[in-house]
């Protein structure tokens, strides 16, 4: 089986929000976290979807999931203190649910730019090498911060990738690493890579598209609104 954790936990810091959070900003009357949510329901290759919600959202997502038919999306959770922890509660509701050989697409409410063809390349990834990382080229040069404001190491920008969402493993993997980092207290981590890379276990990558942003500022919503408004028009003129 395939199985989908959306993390929708974030409270929208850096995008000033006063009234909602991030995921839950409107386009077209839709909030962003739905746009998300229909990329997987719509993919045929995915079989249940479980979000890391705010607590006192909930009603709301469920609200939400009643109103756009997204019929694959088994449990809402409350996410926790942090990213980290709001991905171990979907990943453990994921582990009573779903096999523990599935694979899980681990994902961010606020990538709502997410395409069929990468999700299915993840897919086989998983199921060839046991992990999919996202990546896109990194298309800035990278530099290290040195001492006293000096630049540091200038690193080649073709040997550098941008890790991106989703980050899929097998469940089963996931969730004992996770269970690994509880008992050490390492709660810190700042994606699945990292804390499967601590844990030894090997990443493979795959290419995503350029414009899977996340969107975290008032500028990314910008930006994915004109991306969207560019894919309508060119639907309506038929380019």
């Amino acid at each position: 089986m395939n199985v989908v954790v959306i993390f929708a936990g974030g409270t929208g810091q850096r995008m000033n929000m006063k009234t909602r959070p991030k995921q839950f900003l409107e386009f077209h009357g839709k909030p962003i976290l739905v746009y998300t949510l229909e990329q997987f329901q719509q993919h045929e290759g995915i079989d249940g979807i479980v979000i890391a919600s705010l607590a006192g959202y909930i009603d709301y997502c469920w609200q939400l999931v009643h109103k756009y038919d997204l019929t694959k999306v088994a449990a809402i959770v409350p996410g926790g203190e942090n990213g980290q922890m709001s991905i171990f509660n979907g990943l453990k509701k994921a582990g009573e649910l779903y096999d523990p050989d599935s694979a899980v697409l681990i994902h961010d409410g606020v990538r709502p730019l997410i395409d069929q063809e990468t999700i299915s390349r993840c897919i086989d990834c998983v199921n060839a090498h046991g992990s999919a990382v996202t990546v896109t080229p990194a298309t800035e040069t990278i530099v290290m911060r040195g001492e006293s404001e000096e630049i540091g190491e200038i690193i080649e920008r073709s040997h550098c990738q941008m890790a991106r969402a989703p980050q899929c493993f097998v469940l089963k993997d996931i969730l004992e690493a996770h269970h690994k980092a509880q008992l050490e207290r390492k709660l810190s981590f700042i994606d699945s890579a990292c804390l499967m890379r601590y844990y030894g276990h090997k990443l493979y990558s795959v290419e995503g598209k350029p414009e899977n942003i996340k969107i975290t500022t008032p500028s990314d919503f910008y930006i994915f609104r004109a991306i969207m408004d560019a894919r309508e028009n060119s639907q309506i003129l038929g380019l």
